[in-house]
Formats: C-alpha cells, structure tokens, sequence
C-alpha cells in the first residue's frame, strides 16, 4: 500500500507541472495582448495621421485620384478622411426644451399648441398626443 508522503508528493509533482504550464501560458497571454494593445494605439495614430493628410490635401487631390495613384482602395481612403472628421451627434447643448417639472399625480395645465406647418386646403392638422409614464 501506498503511503501518505508518497501520494503527497505525487501531488505535488503533478501540481506543480500543471502551475509551471498555467504561469506559462499566463505570461504569454500577458506578453501578447500587452503587444497588441500597443499595435492597436500605434495604428490608431496611424489611421488619424492619414485622415489628417487626406483633409488637408483634399482641395488638391481627390480620393478617387490617390486610390488610383497609390494602388489603395478608395473605400480605405474614405474610411480614414471620414473618421477624423467630428460626428454630430444629437442636438446642440441648450437647444431642448425644458421638461415640465411634474409631481406626481399632476398633469399640465395645458396640451402644447400645434405647430404651424403645411396642410392641405381646409384641413386641419390632427395633434396625437401619447401619455407618458
């Protein structure tokens, strides 16, 4: 029969294997994605680099020409000229109209008038309002 000390240290041995390949495994995952990380911010840069050349070269030579002059796809070139442009993005900061500062249990003291806009002769513009909760 096996002793205790014996099947201690085949435990041991058999842990230690499977840690050495765990540490192993973790440093190299480490290693790695720390290099990506980097390849990433340094092709960020590079992307924005162009799209910055592409703008200011814009009123020279046209997308079409340099895809053609550089043998690099259009779509590429667009992708890059677009992406360092700003994006609007919703409503300008002030333009919203206040919300009502209900309570709870209280409704406005008056539905909001209907705006003025183009209708059909005769006709009225039908106001549809819907119930928030």
């Amino acid at each position: 029969m096996i002793t205790t000390d014996e099947i201690e240290r085949r435990v041991e041995k058999a842990d230690a294997e499977k840690s050495a390949r765990r540490t192993a495994a973790a440093r190299e995952v480490g290693e790695l994605a720390h290099r990506r990380a980097a390849l990433a911010e340094e092709l960020a840069d590079v992307e924005r680099k162009l799209g910055t050349v592409l703008a200011t070269a814009a009123d020279v030579i046209g997308v079409d020409e340099l895809a053609e002059f550089t043998d690099v796809p259009s779509a590429d070139l667009t992708t890059w000229l677009t992406a360092g442009k700003p994006r609007r993005r919703g409503r300008p900061p002030g333009s919203r109209r206040p919300k009502p500062d209900l309570k709870l249990g209280t409704t406005p003291a008056a539905p909001p008038e209907p705006r003025p806009g183009p209708h059909a002769p005769n006709t009225q513009p039908a106001v549809v309002q819907a119930q928030r909760s």
